[in-house]
C-alpha cells in the first residue's frame, strides 16, 4: 500500500495531461502513487495516457459523475494512507508534496491540508480555488487569505505561515483516506462546487484540524472544466450554497440564517440581470427551485452527521465589508 495516492479526476482534460503530467511525475516522491481516474472523458484522454505513460494506474469511471461522486467512486478502488485530490489544470512545483505529508504525519488530528495555490497565468497573484486557506462566513459565503470575492491580492509572502482554515481547496486537498471515507467522503448531491467546503465542515465537526502549508506551491489555471462565466457554474455555486448551510449549520441558526441568504441572493439576481448577465439571473432562481424541491432530502442528512456542534464561521457579513465598508484583504483574523 502507497503511503499517498495523488489521484487527478480528468474529464476532457487532455490538454492539461499533456502539459502538467511530466512535472508532476518527476515530482512524486517513493512512497507516492499517481492514479488518473477518468470520468468518461470523449477527448481521447485515456489513450493519451496509455500511449505516453504507461505505468499510471487509470481508473475508468463509466459516466461522468461530477466532481463529488467521481472522486468518491475512484477512491474506493484506491489504498494509501493519504489522498491528494489534484485538479488536472495545476503545475506543480519540485517539493510540493513533503512539507504537506511530514505536516500530517506530525499531528493525527490534522485531517486536512491544502498548498498555497497561485495563479497559473499571473504567479505572482493569489488563485481563486483556494488562495492561502479558506474561510466563510456567517452567511455561507466562502473567501479565502489573499481572495475576497473576485478581489485577488499579490503574493509577497504576507501570508506565509501555516495556519488553520475552515476549508482545504478542492484542487489540490490531501486528506486522511481513514477521515475520508469514515465521513463518507463528498456528497455526490453537490455534483460539483462547494462539496470540499461540505467536507471540511463536517470534518471539523469532528474535532479534526483543515490546515494550509505555504511550504508547499503550485500553480492553477482554475475554470477547466466550467468556465468562470458558466451559468451552470451560477447554478451549482447557489445551489450547493444553500445545501451547505442546511446541512451543516446548528439548528438554532439554520432559518434566520436561509432568511438572509435568499435576500442576498435575490440581490445577487438583480445584479446579474442588470450587467446584462440574463442567463446567471435565470441561473439563481433556477437553484432556489430545486434547493425547495430537495429542502428534505438534504435535511434528512443531518441525522447522518457528526454531531452540529462547530460553529466557527466568521463572525461577520463579507458582503456587507467587502462591498459597504470596502474592506478588501482578509488576514485570517481580520478584513482590512
Amino acid at each position: 500500500m502507497a503511503k499517498l495516492a495523488v489521484v487527478i479526476l480528468n474529464w476532457n482534460g487532455k490538454r492539461f495531461l499533456e502539459r502538467f503530467l511530466p512535472a508532476l511525475v518527476k515530482s512524486m516522491p517513493d512512497y507516492a502513487e499517481l492514479i488518473v481516474a477518468d470520468n468518461a472523458s470523449s477527448d481521447g484522454s485515456v489513450d493519451f495516457m496509455r500511449q505516453h505513460y504507461p505505468d499510471v494506474r487509470i481508473i475508468l469511471n463509466k459516466r461522468n459523475e461530477g466532481f463529488a461522486l467521481g472522486y468518491n467512486l475512484a477512491l474506493e478502488q484506491v489504498e494509501a494512507q493519504y489522498f491528494c485530490l489534484l485538479n488536472s489544470d495545476i503545475e506543480v512545483t519540485e517539493h510540493w508534496i513533503e512539507p504537506i505529508i511530514e505536516m500530517m504525519d506530525e499531528n493525527e488530528k490534522i485531517a486536512a491540508v491544502q498548498p498555497k495555490l497561485l495563479s497559473f497565468d499571473r504567479r505572482d497573484e493569489f488563485e481563486y480555488a483556494g488562495a492561502a486557506g479558506g474561510y466563510i462566513d456567517k452567511y455561507g459565503y466562502p473567501f479565502c487569505r489573499g481572495r475576497v470575492f473576485s478581489k485577488l491580492e499579490k503574493d509577497h509572502g504576507q501570508y506565509d505561515t501555516e495556519a488553520d482554515v475552515f476549508w482545504a481547496s478542492g484542487a489540490a486537498m490531501f486528506v486522511r483516506s481513514d477521515v475520508y471515507r469514515t465521513m463518507g467522503g463528498l456528497d455526490p448531491d453537490f455534483f460539483a462546487h462547494m462539496e470540499e467546503i461540505d467536507f471540511c465542515w463536517r470534518i471539523k465537526n469532528t474535532g479534526y484540524k483543515i490546515k494550509v502549508n505555504p511550504k508547499s506551491v503550485i500553480y492553477h489555471i482554475g475554470g477547466g472544466t466550467l468556465p468562470k462565466n458558466n451559468s451552470y457554474k451560477t447554478y451549482l455555486n447557489f445551489r450547493n450554497n444553500l445545501y451547505l448551510l442546511l446541512k451543516n449549520l446548528p439548528e438554532e441558526r439554520i432559518f434566520r440564517t436561509l432568511v438572509t441568504k435568499f435576500f442576498l441572493d435575490q440581490i445577487a439576481a438583480f445584479f446579474f440581470l442588470l450587467q446584462g448577465h440574463f442567463k446567471d439571473f435565470i441561473a439563481v432562481y433556477k437553484a432556489m427551485r430545486d434547493f425547495y424541491k430537495n429542502y428534505d432530502k438534504c435535511k434528512a442528512k443531518r441525522n447522518t452527521l457528526p454531531k452540529l456542534a462547530y460553529t466557527d464561521t466568521y463572525p461577520k457579513s463579507v458582503v456587507f465589508l467587502h462591498y459597504f465598508k470596502r474592506k478588501k484583504i482578509f488576514n485570517g483574523e481580520s478584513f482590512s
